[in-house]
């Protein structure tokens, strides 16, 4: 059954608020506590079909911070030889499950892009040492197309920079519900997460954040 995100939480009234970076825009609390709910809900039956795992870096072989699965046609994964996008899930050779409706219902309110998504990677900060260091997402070929980030579960600190890793940066809080497009003129600046609260959310089963980003992987004319 295709999971809903409640009429009566619409998310087309919320309005964005200015993070001072041209191309990202922060919708806080776009999704309200029932359409949370229907989100995470859709998000643990797929986990049935590509359950997360712990990637290890490529070259140290190191392992991750967080846990990790994706949805969609593609699925962007860490291989010994670097980061990839790739049909087929690299743990169990199946197909990922396919992008949850909601999920595209907001890539169609918030991105405005004239393609759906191709690939959806879920994060999942489920340690007090759970972090990702400044990185940015350039293994698309579609760099026309934004990022949307969807939250879920505790409250972390995250942090844009420039479009090189050394330039200043400075970080705002994202919270359960709440969407971030990267886009436009930041499309390639440098971000990541500090940290994660701990008990700031009840949502997730266990505690923990979870993080989900949309990406258009290939250009439109393929």
């Amino acid at each position: 059954m295709t999971q809903q995100v409640p009429k009566d939480e619409s998310s087309k009234e919320r309005r964005p608020v200015d993070t001072g970076f041209p191309g990202i825009v922060l919708y806080p609390g776009y999704l309200g506590p029932a359409a949370q709910q229907a989100l995470l809900a859709a998000l643990l039956a797929g986990f049935e079909a590509a359950p997360p795992y712990r990637p290890r870096m490529p070259r140290t072989g190191q392992p991750w911070s967080i846990r990790q699965t994706n949805f969609g046609e593609f699925g962007w994964v860490s291989r010994p030889d670097g980061y990839f996008y790739s049909s087929t899930n690299d743990v169990n050779g199946r197909k990922w499950p396919a992008i949850p409706a909601v999920l595209l219902d907001i890539w169609a309110q918030v991105a405005h892009y004239p393609a759906p998504p191709e690939c959806c990677l879920v994060n999942l900060y489920d340690t007090p040492k759970s972090r990702m260091g400044l990185h940015r997402d350039e293994d698309e070929e579609a760099l026309d197309a934004p990022v949307v980030s969807i939250s879920l579960g505790d409250t972390c600190l995250f942090r844009v920079g420039g479009f090189a890793r050394s330039d200043k940066s400075k970080s705002f809080r994202l919270a359960s519900g709440d969407v971030a497009v990267i886009g436009g003129a930041s499309r390639l600046r440098y971000h990541g997460v500090d940290r994660v609260i701990p008990g700031s959310s009840g949502l997730v089963p266990g505690g923990g954040r979870i993080n989900l980003t949309l990406r258009r992987v290939t250009k439109q004319d393929q």
